[in-house]
C-alpha cells in the first residue's frame, strides 16, 4: 500500500536527513538562534538532537517548519 503525497515536501524525508541539511545550511550556532533549544546550543550533535526531537513534538514541529522555510528560500533563489 503506497500513499503517494506529491504535494508534501516532508514525505519520505527522515528527521535525521532534515536535521543534517539544516546543520549544513545554517550551522549549529545559527540553528540554535533560529530554534532556541538546548540540544542546538550546548554541545550539539546529531544523535543527541535526534533523541530530543523524537521525544518532543513541539521541537520537532519547529525543525520541520524551519526545514520547509529553507526549502522555499532555496527554491526562490534558484528562479
Amino acid at each position: 500500500m503506497s500513499d503517494a503525497q506529491p504535494g508534501n515536501p516532508l514525505h519520505g524525508v527522515t528527521l535525521e536527513a532534515m536535521l543534517t541539511r539544516l546543520v549544513e545550511h545554517y550551522g549549529w550556532d545559527s540553528l540554535g538562534e533560529h530554534i532556541a533549544i538546548r540540544c542546538f546550543t550546548h554541545e550539539p550533535s546529531i544523535p543527541s538532537s535526534l533523541k530530543f526531537l523524537r521525544r518532543t513534538p513541539w521541537a520537532r514541529e519547529k525543525v520541520e517548519s524551519l526545514y520547509l522555510y529553507m526549502l522555499r528560500t532555496q527554491a526562490r533563489n534558484t528562479k
